[in-house]
């Protein structure tokens, strides 16, 4: 059994249905991308005192991406960033309750960053936009924010299910 499943069933509640396998290879993915092209452009400006021009350009697209599917992945594990010094000194009810409101704004909010981020994607789509780097179209990029938003928000909503389904502390499963 996965250090997930083990938590989820600490806190008396079911995994996730969909692994969040799949985020940490993404995100894996994109922190291994950024330390080759980091690495390639170092040992090129070492030797030829020139620089490879897209590797700032990728490696802060790869680094949003990264911190997009860290998000998602921390988010299914209840491992997200957030203050509990309140929390933790509520009673189990009262904490539960909070829980559903927080995790109801966190869906919000990366709903709104979807919604807001789909116009700038149609923007950079409509207007052909092109990033100031190296020239390519910028929607690439752009197109991201609102994916991985919207499986941000459906990993919330996910998490927001598990918690209704858990049974209540102390009562009979």
């Amino acid at each position: 059994m996965n250090e997930l499943q083990d938590s989820a069933q600490a806190h008396g509640e079911a995994p996730p249905r969909i692994p969040v396998k799949i985020e940490e290879i993404c995100a894996a993915l994109a922190m291994a991308l950024i330390c080759c092209i980091t690495f390639a452009n170092v040992v090129v400006r070492y030797f030829t005192d020139a620089s490879f021009a897209f590797t700032e350009e990728f490696s802060i697209f790869l680094m949003v991406v990264l911190t997009l599917f860290g998000a998602s992945a921390a988010f299914v594990r209840d491992q997200h960033i957030r203050m509990t010094f309140v929390t933790e000194r509520l009673p189990y009810g009262i904490a539960r309750k909070l829980e559903y409101v927080v995790t109801f704004l966190g869906a919000l909010m990366f709903g709104v960053v979807a919604w807001y981020g789909s116009f700038l994607f149609w923007d950079d789509w409509q207007y052909d936009t092109t990033s100031p780097g190296i020239g390519i179209p910028q929607w690439i990029y752009t197109i991201w924010l609102p994916l991985l938003s919207a499986v941000i928000v459906l990993r919330l909503i996910g998490r927001l299910v598990r918690l209704v389904r858990q049974p209540e502390q102390g009562s009979a499963s």
